[in-house]
């Protein structure tokens, strides 16, 4: 269970909004240690899902579907188990099938489209532990028969800001990861360490 040094504010304590994402996160994803703290900031929360999520992810110029798809990609190549489990239902709900998440370690398998192979190999270059990671020109002309160019800066926008958010929930401890996840988590005496 994740354990930040940030104090976390009980869910009676949470503003309106806040609160409901604590729900939220309680039934969908099993913990909301994010919501606790981002209590001590709630104005950073808020625009993390009411305008990246509310404007960009759920509008913008690509199919929600199919940024759903790569950010399944991302949260499953992180080991982020907090982000895995809410994800997975909202890929599901996107119209995402149960076979494409089965196949998310293999764009080439057949149960992806083209345009879908495209995201995924996006994906995997700007997965957080990818440091040679690039737009080639190869991958641009495999994306440019079904996006646009605007279409692709926004891919590459959605799936950077999913990634440093990942990174970031690392780093300040705040969900739970699958031993898949590239960065270890934290001893579990650090906390007591630091404290002390």
């Amino acid at each position: 269970m994740p354990d930040p040094a940030l104090a976390r504010i009980p869910r009676d304590a949470l503003p309106p909004r806040l609160g409901d994402l604590h729900d939220a996160a309680m039934r969908d994803r099993g913990e909301a240690v994010l919501i606790e703290a981002a209590g001590n900031a709630p104005e950073t929360l808020e625009w993390y899902y009411d305008r990246f999520y509310g404007e960009m992810f759920h509008r913008g110029r690509v199919a929600v579907r199919l940024k759903q798809l790569a950010r399944m990609k991302l949260s499953t190549l992180h080991g982020c188990a907090f982000c895995n489990r809410g994800n997975r239902l909202a890929a599901l709900e996107a119209g995402v099938t149960q076979a494409q998440l089965d196949a998310l370690g293999d764009p080439a398998s057949p149960v992806f489209d083209a345009a879908e192979r495209a995201v995924l190999r996006l994906a995997e270059q700007i997965e957080m532990s990818n440091f040679d990671g690039h737009l080639s020109p190869a991958l641009h002309a495999e994306l440019s028969p079904h996006f646009d160019d605007g279409q692709i800066f926004e891919l590459g926008m959605v799936m950077a800001i999913l990634t440093g958010m990942a990174k970031f929930l690392f780093v300040f401890d705040l969900v739970s990861r699958e031993a898949a996840c590239p960065m270890t988590a934290p001893p579990a005496s650090q906390g007591a360490e630091a404290a002390g």
